[in-house]
């Protein structure tokens, strides 16, 4: 079957599903292949929970008049979604970068729904499937799209821009993470800027943050528009704090680092007319959750819970805030970085220099990458190791940072640090 014909079956309802726990009625089922699992053999039992049809790519599993064959069910989705965003007459936002892009997505999001009808990137489902999925999330009804675009490797990025044809692009900042699928630094600012070279191409813009030299440089030849004049940083304690012309808007996000995902929220938010008062609305009502950057009052200790995600760029910036933040007892825990190839061991230690002339009161590492740096204590091989010396030695009245990689899962912490 075409798919043009596919697509005349999903305009009947608009909806795509490709896990079956999950089934909306009247969707459309496709049976994705992954290492461990073959969505093909769930097509009949997608139809029995409720979907109109489910599309297929082995003849065995052809076995039912709504059942459609097709030669790659992920190609078949990833055309469905070129061919909607084609009929779309909306303005779609693409981004992308190495640290902070669910978070200036979400901020985007919750800053232009305050006017119009928004569709966007559900989680971090940004890769080659989950940017067609998010394009397909969107109906005759949306007014403006966000998508999300995630890579570990190069022309990544130049792939999801074919399926999402972005109108304006941001990158968040170019940062130390997925060196090792993308061979270092030099990597990933060729990797990311794949975005830059796709609105030049095609005469579209980028939003930049005209602080970083480097996305002034990257877009000299492109359409771009900067923060907005009216932004201003005033303080954070822990939580950003910003002026939009004389404004004062109050997040809910810690860190002077996430000053640069509101900016461009706000500059998002005023490019399409969206009122001062909507924009302050948007950014104070959002808040952030899924362990990012989340503070956890227990009965004796204040946590800043940021586990979902680690590199030594993000890494740095949330050790520096830390500093920053007014506490009579610090302590921070730190879960290894991972994907950092052949650099691993230098950022591993590199970060451990770094906490080392901070001062904190405890510092704790875990993992087998910290395990392996030159340091004399305080060093636990396993999450199993570091519970049970916490466990022997409760931490008590501590503020405390918990970041790593989302492979540690350090929010598993949180039942003892009481």
């Amino acid at each position: 079957m075409k798919t043009e014909d596919i697509y005349q079956l999903y305009t009947k309802h608009f909806l795509v599903d490709t896990d079956t726990r999950t089934i909306r009625k009247n969707t459309i089922f496709f049976a994705l292949k992954g290492d461990n699992f073959n969505g093909n053999a769930f097509a009949a039992e997608a139809l029995k929970q409720g979907a109109s049809y489910a599309i297929v790519d082995e003849e065995k599993y052809n076995n039912h008049s709504n059942i459609i064959l097709v030669d790659d069910v992920l190609e078949t989705l990833q055309e469905l979604a070129k061919h909607h965003r084609k009929t779309l007459n909306i303005p779609i936002i693409g981004l992308t970068g190495s640290n902070g892009k669910t978070t200036t997505k979400e901020l985007i999001n919750a800053v232009l729904s305050t006017t119009y009808k928004t569709s966007a990137t559900k989680g971090n489902l940004n890769n080659h499937i989950g940017v067609p999925l998010t394009l397909l999330s969107m109906t005759p009804k949306t007014e403006i799209g966000i998508v999300e675009m995630g890579a570990n490797h190069k022309k990544e990025i130049a792939f999801l821009c074919t399926i999402c044809n972005p109108d304006f692009g941001y990158i968040t900042n170019f940062g130390k993470a997925h060196l090792e699928g993308f061979g270092g630094i030099e990597g990933v600012i060729e990797a990311k800027s794949e975005l830059y070279t796709y609105l030049k191409e095609h005469n579209k813009t980028a939003f930049i943050n005209p602080q970083d030299l480097l996305q002034v440089e990257k877009t000299k030849d492109i359409e771009s528009i900067p923060f907005l004049e009216g932004l201003q940083f005033m303080e954070v304690n822990p939580f950003a704090k910003l002026a939009l012309n004389s404004n004062e808007i109050q997040s809910n996000l810690i860190g002077k680092y996430n000053y640069t995902n509101i900016a461009v929220a706000c500059t998002i938010g005023d490019h399409f007319k969206v009122s001062n008062q909507e924009i302050k609305a948007g950014i104070e009502n959002y808040i952030p959750e899924n362990n990012r950057s989340q503070i956890i009052k227990k009965t004796t200790n204040t946590i800043i819970l940021d586990a979902y995600n680690a590199n030594p760029t993000s890494m740095k910036a949330a050790l520096e805030n830390f500093e920053e933040i007014k506490a009579k007892s610090k302590t921070v825990i730190l879960g290894d970085m991972f994907e950092l190839g052949k650099t691993s061991l230098e950022e591993h230690q590199s970060i451990v220099d770094f906490v080392e002339n901070l001062h904190f009161d405890h510092c704790f590492f875990v993992g087998e990458n910290f395990y392996q740096t030159k340091k004399k204590n305080s060093l636990f091989k396993t999450f199993e190791d570091l519970l049970s010396h916490l466990k022997n030695n409760p931490l008590k009245h501590q503020s405390i940072l918990i970041k790593g990689s989302r492979g540690m899962r350090l929010e598993r912490l949180l039942d003892i640090l009481s």
